[in-house]
């Protein structure tokens, strides 16, 4: 049985869900900014020996959806998740970030020093500009035609032009998640996606960034990080190998699992595996392993 309810946060409610019991709990960080908790649901798998909360942040999903964009910013979202994990109780928890999710938990993590039992980060960069460069190799490799398509428009600002959402389709099916048909809560997540934190923290679109986030960088801070951590990487996902890998190098005594076979969402693309190498993680983790 799952529960349902909402959380007072600055600027309104957010909502979330409580799905299991007993075990420490996980709380679930999604991606975007902007796309709900939805595509992540995969993740209820792991409330067979946990309780599992997901919520959506601010701005997006079932939550409230302010308009003040002097909302969206990083420290906004860590004061958030601060103030879900205490009207939860979460006092000692594991914490999962995917994406932009994963960037917000790791500067959670450095800036509160909370009590953690772990920290997963799945598929995150920690440094926007190298990630951007990283997508700049990547589209290289698009055929030609779809690179000028994607050139034409971005340069007279046509982001909701049909040839540049079909570009950009085609880069989601490569680098986000290659499952055919995609997962249901995918698609929820990009049909209720919340454009104010987006365009806010990251811009119009997936490679025109222009928004608060794209100086972003902790990658220099990551030993800051005090708790047993796992970084999560995907074999064709725009994060890179080499950059997650550069993270986990920098954090001692962390852990680093590359999925051979998946994308953006290795807990879809490859989630019997995933569901295993986490748990594993979580219950060694909380032991003191």
């Amino acid at each position: 049985m799952a529960e349902e309810g909402f959380i007072p946060v600055t600027g309104g409610r957010v909502w979330f869900r409580k799905v299991g019991s007993g075990g420490v709990p996980l709380l679930v960080l999604h991606g975007g900014p902007g796309f709900s908790h939805d595509y992540l649901v995969a993740l209820e798998d792991l409330a067979d020996r946990r309780a599992v909360y997901f919520f959506d942040q601010l701005g997006c999903g079932r939550s409230d959806r302010p308009d003040d964009g002097s909302l969206w910013t990083v420290n906004f979202y860590v004061d958030e998740v601060e103030a879900v994990r205490q009207a939860l109780g979460l006092h000692r928890c594991h914490l999962f970030g995917n994406s932009w999710g994963g960037m917000l938990g790791m500067a959670y993590a450095i800036d509160r020093q909370p009590p953690l039992a772990s920290l997963i980060i799945a598929n995150s960069p920690a440094s926007v500009p190298r990630h951007l460069a990283d997508i700049a190799d990547l589209r290289a490799q698009l055929p030609a035609e779809l690179r000028q398509q994607m050139d034409w428009h971005e340069q007279n600002r046509f982001f909701d032009c049909p040839e540049y959402v079909a570009a950009s389709a085609f880069w989601f099916r490569r680098h986000i998640c290659r499952l055919s048909p995609w997962p249901l809560g995918l698609e929820r997540a990009f049909a209720g996606v919340g454009a104010g934190p987006y365009h806010a923290m990251w811009g119009p679109s997936e490679f025109f960034v222009t928004g608060n986030l794209r100086d972003w960088d902790v990658m220099d801070r990551l030993a800051e990080i005090n708790v047993p951590a796992l970084f999560i990487s995907g074999e064709y996902d725009e994060i890179r190998e080499a950059h997650v890998r550069a993270m986990h190098e920098k954090l001692p005594g962390s852990e680093h699992h590359h999925y051979m076979h998946s994308a953006h969402l290795p807990f879809e693309e490859e989630r019997t595996l995933f569901m295993q190498r986490t748990n594993d993680f979580m219950e060694r983790a909380e032991a003191g392993g």
